[in-house]
């Protein structure tokens, strides 16, 4: 193999991993030199000369002239009198002699060495270029295709060729990709394992939200509206607290856009994810009054020292406060940073019966299955109707006709 066949050789790595010229002549260099050490114990006095574009290599090893008796014979910077002139006829003791070393003399052996050495230099400088180019990126969104897909995890590759992985874990729910697909996340983290980075992506993250506003709200890009706080329930829910700091400016308006043009896309993003966005207020009790909506609210105790809330609403407005499965309460929770209890604010009556008082005649789990969206009595599950009992809870049409009927016949 020849210094041409060699640098060519070397040079496929700069091509594949993308390496700047100037990293790489250093790195040719340091194999180079080490190559040298090796051989001849030293490289002190050794020039090497690279040009990766021609695929020239040279290596000038630099000796003094001493006489051919001298102390100094045997030294690897000196050369005796006679071998000088074997080079040059007219050399004369104190000059210094450049010779050249061909790359044949090192051997096959340490040529090949030299190559593996490269190898695993290239492999780690690309290692930790992704690291570096990774680490400071969290947070921020990416795009790859789908490589492979495994039963906990999913490798993503950027348009670098980088790796990329989206764990179970951070896909929503309804997720669902193929090879060749293409995605979007954000950095959660960057790891190491066994010296190999691993970028994490998350589709589930708040900030892969809050990114996504950033892109589709151009005043929350340029710093007028501020995003306060976002929790999520991937694939289900989320809450979103925006502010702007210019009177002029609806930050609830501007986010959502006209007509939900802005949201929209979003939310499709999200797998039809609903997106509540909220005024953000000081004022505790407003704040959780707006966590809450779509419900109203009639009246509220809190306790600030135990960040507990106690609302009060009218029973046809609990279902909507608790949300379906219990997603909007929960995020309420989250996004106030306060514990919230829902009760029913309904006047006495004392010709009301209490549920309860039917589990002769009504199977239990029927009359959990009412309490669950806040029908505690005959009177307000009667008030209710057919048609709502049947959507709002897991009841079959005859099932809710029957109970209908038990409760109608008390007051009757």
């Amino acid at each position: 193999m020849n210094s041409s066949e060699l640098i060519e050789s070397f040079s496929e790595f700069k091509e594949l991993k993308n390496i700047d010229r100037a990293t790489m002549m250093r790195v040719l260099e340091d194999v180079f030199r080490s190559m040298v050490r090796r051989k001849f114990g030293t490289d002190e006095h050794f020039d090497i000369i690279l040009n990766t574009e021609k695929g020239d290599l040279e290596i000038w090893r630099n000796r003094e002239v001493v006489e051919d008796d001298s102390e100094f014979v045997g030294q690897s910077d000196k050369i005796t009198l006679t071998d000088a002139q074997k080079i040059e006829p007219d050399f004369e003791v104190g000059e210094e002699v450049s010779d050249e070393i061909k790359l044949e003399e090192f051997g096959r052996r340490a040529i090949l060495a030299a190559r593996q050495t490269l190898v695993q230099r290239i492999l780690e400088l690309e290692k930790d270029n992704i690291y570096q180019k990774y680490k400071d990126r969290a947070g921020e969104i990416v795009t790859g295709e789908v490589y492979q897909i495994w039963k906990k995890e999913m490798l993503i590759l950027d348009d670098e060729g980088n790796e990329l992985i989206l764990p179970k874990t951070e896909q929503i729910p309804a997720d669902f990709y193929k090879k060749g697909d293409a995605v979007r996340g954000v950095v959660l983290r960057v790891e190491t394992q066994n010296t190999t980075p691993r970028i994490i992506i998350s589709r589930t993250a708040p900030a892969f939200l809050a990114r996504l506003l950033e892109l589709e709200v151009p005043e929350i890009f340029d710093g007028l509206i501020t995003i306060k706080n976002i929790v999520r329930e991937p694939g289900e829910r989320a809450k979103v607290a925006v502010e702007s700091y210019d009177d002029r400016i609806d930050p609830v308006g501007a986010c959502v856009g006209m007509k939900g043009s802005r949201i929209h896309g979003i939310v499709r993003e999200l797998r039809n994810e609903s997106i509540d966005v909220i005024n953000f207020t000081n004022n505790m009790q407003l704040y959780i009054q707006r966590a809450l909506s779509p419900a109203k609210i009639s009246s509220m105790e809190l306790d600030t020292e135990r960040n507990k809330a106690s609302v009060y609403l009218k029973p046809d407005q609990v279902s909507l406060a608790i949300g379906k499965g219990g997603h909007n309460i929960r995020l309420a929770a989250k996004l106030t940073g306060h514990e919230i209890d829902v009760f029913r604010d309904i006047v006495e009556d004392d010709s009301d019966v209490d549920l309860d008082e039917f589990a002769d005649e009504i199977d239990s789990w029927i009359i959990d299955e009412l309490k669950k969206i806040g029908l505690d009595t005959a009177k307000s599950v009667l008030a209710v109707g057919p048609e709502e009992l049947v959507r709002r809870t897991e009841l079959e049409e005859e099932t809710a006709a029957q109970v209908l009927a038990i409760l109608r016949a008390e007051f009757e």
